[in-house]
Parts: C-alpha cells; sequence; structure tokens
C-alpha cells in the first residue's frame, strides 16, 4: 500500500521520532510505513488520518 506520510511530515517539520511519539508507535513502525513495508491496523489509520488532518483514502492509496 502505497501512502504520502513521508511528505505530510516534511511539510510539517516533524521528524520520525516526532511522528512515532504523536501515533503512539515506535520510529521504526514510522520507517516502515514510510517505506510501504508495513501496512497500519485501521485504528492506527485513523490515527493517521487525524493527527494530519486528513482523510484516509487521502493518505492511503492500494
Amino acid at each position: 500500500m502505497k501512502n504520502v506520510i513521508r511528505d505530510l511530515r516534511g511539510e510539517r517539520g516533524w521528524s520520525q521520532a516526532q511522528l512515532a511519539e504523536q501515533l503512539g508507535v515506535s520510529r521504526q513502525t514510522v520507517i516502515a510505513l514510510e517505506r510501504g513495508r508495513y501496512d497500519p491496523s485501521l485504528p492506527l489509520a485513523f490515527t493517521i488520518a487525524a493527527t494530519f488532518g486528513r482523510r484516509i483514502d487521502e493518505i492511503f492509496t492500494p
């Protein structure tokens, strides 16, 4: 699954560690998400969307 997490994080000037802290996950999880190596659970996808003020389908694409 592709996503725009890295772009959204960059727009806000957040580090991977800062985003991980906001999401309640490890930095390694953020790295895996950004590289498309990990598909988030539905609750985590909703948390990511809320963090960036976007809809899930604006962040993730199949």
